[in-house]
């Protein structure tokens, strides 16, 4: 069984972000977990977008076939956030780009 990492990217920021996220800022999920000391905070709320995707993005199913992305190992989330108007805050699109592990 292969095994896999996701390593999330912001990809763009609308609106301003309350964790301060920038486009390339990233962290890595792996297997079940988030390794520890990452450079930046995860924000909850956008981690709990991205739960449906990483689970059997991690178990090898593919972004394509699921609907987030234009290719088997790359998907799009964004966070809840609407931003402007709504609220003070700003929505974040994240990539997730999964890499395989050697066995």
């Amino acid at each position: 069984m292969k095994k896999y990492r996701v390593r999330v990217v912001v990809e763009e920021v609308r609106g301003r972000c309350a964790l301060g996220y920038r486009p390339g800022d990233s962290f890595v999920v792996e297997k079940y977990y988030v390794p520890p000391m990452q450079d930046k905070p995860i924000c909850i709320h956008a981690f709990a977008a991205m739960l449906t995707i990483l689970s059997p993005f991690l178990k090898g199913v593919s972004a394509k076939d699921m609907g987030v992305g234009p290719r088997d190992d790359t998907a799009y989330v964004q966070c809840p956030d609407p931003g402007p108007r709504y609220t003070c805050g700003g929505t974040v699109v994240f990539r997730l780009r999964r890499e395989e592990l050697g066995e």
